[in-house]
């Protein structure tokens, strides 16, 4: 817990324009008893199957500072209860006062992929700066943003919020509360296409982030995407000043100019608008070199120091579900052992390909193998066999030798793989428990083993069942 307050009782009462009957400060803001620290101030919000009130006594039996309610609740000190009509509306007056406190470069991130990579990548590069604030996780919607910004202490001198949306005019509300100096969209491409009519479309909706700048802002925008044109247009029609490409091409004002792979970080040199630069990242992949370069970009946009920016992405590490590596033991007289890669977190055709191509850059041993384990990913509509299909060509590039595939749509992908690149053993399951059974009896020691689906999928419980073949309990993530 900080020692200086998040919120004084005279601020909340200012914000929330009420009388509190007692005097107290909180230490930061929780919507969960299960995760809530000593001194947060909590939230008791509600949906259609919970009501937060049901955890109020539980989050002071935590420790909880106070809380926002919309009635009294039966055992708690009403001295500690901030009484308003609605919960979440009242968390988003707090985000926005959070935001409305601060007088620093705040920075917006979205993209159909790498919207969390790229956000803590920035985190890592600014914080060897200056003390910066970012979102937790992947909180990205209509309750994450307001709940980050309401996190946010008011000695930040960077902010960092990621946004995410799977419908358009979604991005507008979250703009508004946010009004970014800096605006990065990572790459468009077909995510949650089933509440779209084509990628066009969903190219307008990540525009959306150029509605509620602060001022004119800056555009930090993927010229290697389709979409780059469209998207320069949309900020320049919503008043954007400055627009700064990122990408492959020559032509981007941030590029890369050569970059390499090593076992556990990818190694980069780089032209930041006209200053040639050579850095670390410590994630292994071309889309982290390309994350990299929109942080650059944006590390230039705000004047930070590039240098020290450089050295906050060497020490970058991969996230649970995220990239994630562990060596994993499962027989220690023979010494045998095998790779994991974690993607579990999530899926769609754009990361899907990243995930796929990071499998191929990996090296394994003679006897070794590389096995990508895949589930269905969700929110494709019509198309969303064709998506399936389209993994294949890059299964052969990276030159997966056994597929495990579980979901109707990863089996119209299996029947593609067999009859165009028999090269691949594939093995399709009806259920996932299935796969999981074979999969365990298939591993051998030198194998690079890759597991990736959308959430809906549940491929974490997967990876978990693979970590549960460790016997060297006392490993570490795999890191550079």
């Amino acid at each position: 817990m900080s020692l200086l307050p998040l919120w004084t009782s005279g601020e909340l009462e200012t914000v929330f324009g009420t009388k509190l009957a007692g005097k107290w400060n909180s230490f930061g803001v929780s919507i969960d008893s299960r995760t809530l620290e000593e001194g947060d101030l909590f939230f008791a919000l509600c949906g259609p199957n919970f009501d937060g009130h049901g955890y109020v006594e539980a989050a002071f039996e935590k420790g909880a500072a106070g809380a926002v309610v919309t009635k009294k609740v039966l055992g708690v000190d009403a001295d500690k209860l901030i009484i308003v009509d609605d919960v979440m509306a009242a968390l988003v007056k707090l985000g926005k006062a959070g935001r409305g406190r601060v007088d620093i470069p705040i920075i917006a991130v979205t993209g159909s992929v790498g919207k969390t990579g790229t956000k803590e990548a920035l985190k890592a590069a600014l914080s060897r700066y200056k003390k910066t604030h970012a979102s937790v996780l992947s909180y990205n919607n209509d309750v994450g943003v307001p709940l980050s910004l309401a996190r946010m202490p008011y000695d930040a001198q960077y902010g960092i919020f990621e946004m995410g949306m799977n419908h358009a005019g979604e991005l507008k509300e979250l703009v508004k509360m946010v009004r970014p100096d800096v605006a990065i969209i990572t790459t468009v491409d077909l995510a949650h296409s089933e509440y779209f009519k084509n990628v066009e479309e969903i190219a307008d909706a990540k525009a959306e982030i150029f509605t509620a700048m602060n001022g004119g802002g800056t555009a930090i925008l993927n010229y290697d995407n389709d979409h780059y044109e469209r998207l320069v247009e949309k900020a320049q029609q919503a008043g954007v000043e400055k627009i700064i490409s990122f990408g492959n091409s020559e032509l981007a004002d941030v590029k890369a100019l050569r970059h390499f792979f090593h076992d556990t970080c990818s190694c980069v040199i780089a032209d930041i608008m006209g200053k040639v630069m050579t850095y670390k990242v410590g994630m292994l992949g071309f889309h982290w070199v390309m994350n990299s370069l929109a942080v650059l970009a944006t590390v230039e946009a705000v004047g930070a120091d590039l240098g020290l920016s450089g050295l906050g992405l060497a020490e970058l590490k991969p996230l649970s579900g995220r990239g994630r590596r562990d060596r994993i033991h499962f027989d220690l007289v023979g010494n045998a052992s095998f790779l994991l890669i974690d993607e579990s977190y999530n899926a769609n055709p754009a990361s899907m390909r990243a995930a796929i191509n990071t499998l191929g850059q990996c090296e394994n041993s003679n006897s070794g193998r590389k096995i990508a384990v895949l589930s269905d990913m969700g929110e494709l509509g019509d198309q969303a066999d064709q998506l399936h299909c389209d993994l294949a060509p890059h299964l052969s590039q990276a030159k997966v030798d056994r597929l495990f595939v579980v979901g109707k749509h990863m089996k119209q992908l299996a029947d593609f793989v067999v009859v165009k690149f028999p090269d691949i053993n594939v093995s399709y399951f009806n259920d996932k428990n299935a796969l999981e059974r074979a999969l365990l009896h298939d591993i051998r020691g030198g194998d690079v083993v890759m597991v990736k689906g959308s959430n809906s999928g549940k491929m974490s419980s997967t990876v978990h069942k693979l970590k549960k073949l460790d016997l060297n309990r006392e490993k570490q993530a795999v890191s550079n």
